[in-house]
């Protein structure tokens, strides 16, 4: 741990640091959100290389373009982002599965391969969760509820659209293929991340339609269950594949 700090902690901080106040300048979270990006760059950064950053750019890129997508209509439908930006229990509410998987790397190297695949599964499925909703309330002309398709109203919890839904997919896709291009994950692990990814996305509808409409989970919750959904679903697959592989 120590020679893995001493190589990468410098820089790992310097970047996360200016990662977190490009972040709060442009408005996209608070100062505690902003504080909370300085962990979960750090953590990335100390467990991948500076390259562990370049995939939560991705989300974090995807995220500031899709809320401010149709801000007017979202606000019209009383659906927008409120507030400074995300704050710190938002932020650890989308990257703390993220973190969770990657921590362990620094003091168990050897599992860098396979804890990187669930970091960024999480990675993955809170790109594809905010994308389907932001875009989705911008632009979708009509919404389903995820449980037996009755229309619902656009911005209702586990409602979902075909064009919300399609972002959300293409947002799992850029998140995986960013991760692979920049060496963070093999590419052979790509499919497995993206589809982990969309899976959380639907697993967070489905949730979002039961347990947060009647009040037993908030949306905080919801959105953390979802990515440890993603990771432990690509774990899980990652672990038996290379387990019959050998």
């Amino acid at each position: 741990m120590t020679s893995l700090f001493h190589a990468r902690g410098l820089p790992a901080a310097v970047v996360a640091i200016g990662f977190a106040v490009i972040a709060r300048t442009l408005g996209a979270v608070t100062d505690g959100g902003a504080l909370m990006g300085v962990l979960v760059a750090f953590v990335l950064m100390l467990a991948a290389g500076l390259a562990g950053v370049v995939p939560l750019l991705m989300v974090f890129v995807i995220t500031v373009l899709a809320t401010r997508l149709g801000y007017a209509r979202k606000q019209q439908l009383g659906v927008a982002e409120r507030g400074p930006g995300r704050s710190a229990s938002q932020v650890l509410a989308n990257l703390g599965a993220t973190t969770l998987c990657a921590l362990p790397v620094i003091w168990f190297p050897r599992l860098t391969g396979i804890l990187l695949i669930g970091a960024m599964a999480a990675l993955a499925e809170a790109a594809a969760d905010t994308a389907s909703s932001e875009i989705g309330q911008a632009t979708a002309r009509a919404a389903y509820m995820i449980t037996d398709f009755r229309e619902a109203p656009i911005g209702t919890n586990g409602a979902i659209s075909a064009v919300g839904t399609l972002a959300g997919c293409i947002a799992a896709c850029l998140v995986a293929w960013v991760s692979a291009f920049f060496q963070v994950v093999s590419w052979n692990w790509t499919p497995l991340i993206a589809l982990a990814g969309i899976a959380g996305m639907f697993f967070d509808s489905v949730l979002g339609a039961t347990w947060e409409n009647s009040g037993k989970m908030g949306n905080d919750s919801v959105n953390f269950v979802s990515t440890v959904f993603a990771a432990e679903l690509a774990l899980t697959v990652a672990m038996v594949t290379q387990r019959v592989g050998k």
